[in-house]
């Protein structure tokens, strides 16, 4: 590979007395000309790589085709009317559809028109308790960094200037006066890099210019938060604000919105556990918690007096880990079974009224809608079975099939397996593995492996036509459920942060060596995938088992851990890494592990296409960028490295539909390259 010339910078930093050189610094300043340079310069390099491989574009036009069908969510009442999202097939973003009674579908707020390219998307949309005001946030090329506007519901007039500068936030009225949302102070010098720390709650009253915008919480307590929520309880008695240093355990507030002048009340003033306010029933709230049940309890309380040695246990924990809704007066229990959904509704009282048959293993939402819903709605898929949304009717008990995917994919040819494998250390780790039915196990199937691994995220099945292109190729899609994540509970995701993040990246070795040693698939035809912390995860995986792997594709991810915490929110992330800045034993670790600097000269490493976006202020590029050029540099034999990076996209969310098929059929067909195949199957359309 003829990459482009990078240059080397003399710059180190020196942590608790080990210099560590940062050769590639400079591709940090994402405001520079000549990041922007080599920015183009990779670019050209994948592009052309790309255009050599004679079945790139038949296998992005059946991609482009599996994606041309009608999509829609679920529907959700606000005021008179029903409203829904729909893409038509392959609108860049999905458009907001509304409609009262029978009457046809009406399009409400089409995000299609904000922009000619599609990068301009709506997040947020939240509508006043009445149903006639809505504010929406959008995005402009990915960023997090988000604007937001007010629209009268009826009659679709903006209403007034747009909000800006809003980051990391929800929309919460109260009455038709207003709404609470969440911001930092802009940081100086690049929006997308700088350094964002002190979150807090402001509240805009209708008519009052943003700058006039009071401060509900975050500004005169004395210490300073990353994260700020405030949302309100349905029937707007309470003011609930949730606020936390990292991205595990928050202090809980609640303010009693009926009397102007109330205060504050703590209902709890520490970091130890995750506790959210779900209900309430006049002054008796309900609340979600891990505290003293790391698997998870609802409790109720009096508002009056809400702190924890007056709870009581409604929902008590038990061996699987615990999630609640509330929908039509009734509870909704999701129970995660070894990653797979159980799903039981209950009185408020704490009674189980009944278990929801799910049709198969895999994945269910919790039924969710207001107190006086007649009817809920909640959504159930697998690794190959594409989403169903089901009406269910909390009364009887009755669900039945709303709507079912009109996606081109006989489901019926494939099916997914669970297993459990040994980690290094002896843990059974569960796997779910997808494929064709009927295959032999002779080691010859192309086999992407995924994983995550962190931050308390629980893997669990999923459906996407991108995962479904990969099993008509002929691929196995394997999802590994790894410590870090949350499946298991808090001593699960304890075990796979900090000083025990070895762990995850064992699990993931671990499951590799399971596919090939049960022959799903050999050393050649094996890829690892992963996203953000997944990113990571195979960063730190191709770097540690070089031998065990051919194609690596890391997208978005974390690659230098002595710096992840100077840029945008990086900071909060330190629950589940530990900074180089807090001790000489966490600074070691984290550099024995860190992707970027762990890059050995001279050695082969798997063919490697690293995703990135321009515009992402979450995991920033420069991650990406730095770590593709150090592995340029050092690579040794002919496997590629290539570092593809999307302009005008950030971290994921709100990415256009053109861009979506774009990348992933590059990403395909890389990595069914560089396995070596020279066509696809027959039969594939």
């Amino acid at each position: 590979m003829n990459y482009p010339v990078t240059q080397c910078e003399d710059v180190s930093e020196n942590y608790f007395g080990t210099e560590v050189n940062d050769p590639y610094h400079w591709l940090e300043d994402d405001l520079s000309p000549e990041v922007a340079e080599w920015v183009k310069g990779e670019n050209e390099l994948t592009q052309q790589y790309l255009r050599q491989i004679p079945y790139r574009q038949a296998l992005a036009s059946v991609y482009e085709n599996m994606l041309d069908y009608e999509k829609i969510s679920l529907p959700f009442p606000e005021g008179r009317y029903i409203y829904f999202y729909k893409n038509t097939g392959l609108q860049n973003q999905y458009v907001l559809y509304r409609q009262k009674d029978d009457s046809e579908a009406e399009v409400f707020i089409d995000p299609n028109r904000f922009s000619d390219d599609g990068t301009v998307s709506m997040e947020t949309v939240s509508f006043s308790s009445d149903g006639s005001l809505v504010a929406y946030s959008i995005s402009e090329g990915g960023s997090d960094w988000q604007k937001i506007v007010v629209m009268d519901a009826e009659t679709k007039t903006i209403m007034e200037p747009v909000l800006e500068d809003i980051k990391f936030s929800n929309i919460a009225w109260l009455g038709n006066q207003g709404f609470y949302y969440s911001s930092y102070d802009k940081p100086e010098g690049s929006a997308l890099s700088g350094k964002t720390e002190h979150h807090k709650l402001h509240f805009h009253k209708l008519g009052d210019q943003q700058k006039n915008d009071q401060v509900i919480f975050g500004a005169n307590d004395g210490q300073q938060y990353r994260y700020v929520t405030g949302y309100t309880t349905e029937d707007e008695r309470f003011l609930v604000i949730s606020c936390s240093e990292s991205t595990s355990g928050n202090k809980l507030f609640i303010k009693d919105l009926i009397t102007a002048s109330s205060s504050l009340v703590t209902v709890l003033d520490h970091f130890e556990s995750d506790t959210q306010v779900i209900d309430n029933q006049g002054d008796e709230l309900f609340l979600t918690t891990n505290l003293g049940a790391e698997k998870g309890k609802l409790v109720r309380v009096n508002a009056n007096d809400p702190g924890t040695e007056n709870w009581q246990t409604v929902i008590p924990e038990n061996s699987h880990v615990l999630s609640v809704s509330t929908g039509s007066g009734y509870l909704f229990a999701h129970y995660m079974v070894d990653a797979l959904s159980r799903v039981f509704q209950y009185d408020h009282q704490g009674k189980r009224l009944r278990e929801i048959q799910l049709p198969d293993q895999g994945s269910s939402s919790l039924p969710y809608g207001k107190k006086e819903a007649t009817t809920l709605y909640y959504t159930f898929e697998n690794y190959h079975l594409p989403t169903t949304i089901f009406a269910f009717n909390a009364n009887s008990g009755e669900s039945e099939i709303y709507r079912t995917s009109k996606i081109s994919f006989d489901s019926n040819q494939y099916v997914s397996k669970q297993v459990f494998y040994r980690s290094k250390d002896g843990t059974e780790i569960p796997m779910t593995i997808t494929h064709r039915k009927g295959i032999e196990l002779d080691s010859s199937h192309p086999v992407m492996l995924y994983g995550y691994g962190g931050f308390d995220v629980s893997l669990m099945p999923s459906f996407s036509v991108y995962l479904a292109t990969w099993l008509k190729l002929g691929g196995i899609y394997a999802a590994a459920n790894l410590r870090g994540g949350g499946e298991y509970g808090k001593q699960w995701h304890d075990a796979g942060r900090r000083l025990n993040k070895q762990n995850v990246f064992d699990d993931f070795i671990a499951a590799a060596e399971y596919l090939i040693r049960e022959k799903y698939t050999c050393r050649q035809r094996l890829s690892i995938s992963g996203s953000s912390n997944g990113g990571l995860l195979v960063g730190a995986v191709m770097i540690q088992r070089p031998d065990l792997i051919q194609v690596a594709l890391p997208d978005v991810g974390v690659m230098d851990m002595l710096r992840y915490h100077l840029f945008t929110a990086g900071a909060g992330w330190a629950y589940d890494y530990g900074t180089s800045e807090e001790s000489k034993e966490m600074f070691t670790y984290l550099l024995n592990y860190s992707p970027l600097h762990n890059i050995k000269t001279g050695q082969h490493y798997p063919a490697t296409m690293v995703t990135t976006g321009d515009h992402d202020d979450r995991v920033v590029p420069a991650h990406s960028f730095k770590f593709a050029a150090e592995l340029q540099a050092k690579q040794s034999g002919n496997a590629p490295v290539l570092i593809r990076i999307e302009t005008d996209a950030g971290h994921g969310a709100g990415t256009p539909m053109s861009k979506i098929i774009e990348q992933g059929a590059d990403v395909l067909a890389f990595t069914l390259f560089n396995m070596g195949i020279k066509a696809l199957p027959e039969g594939f359309k």
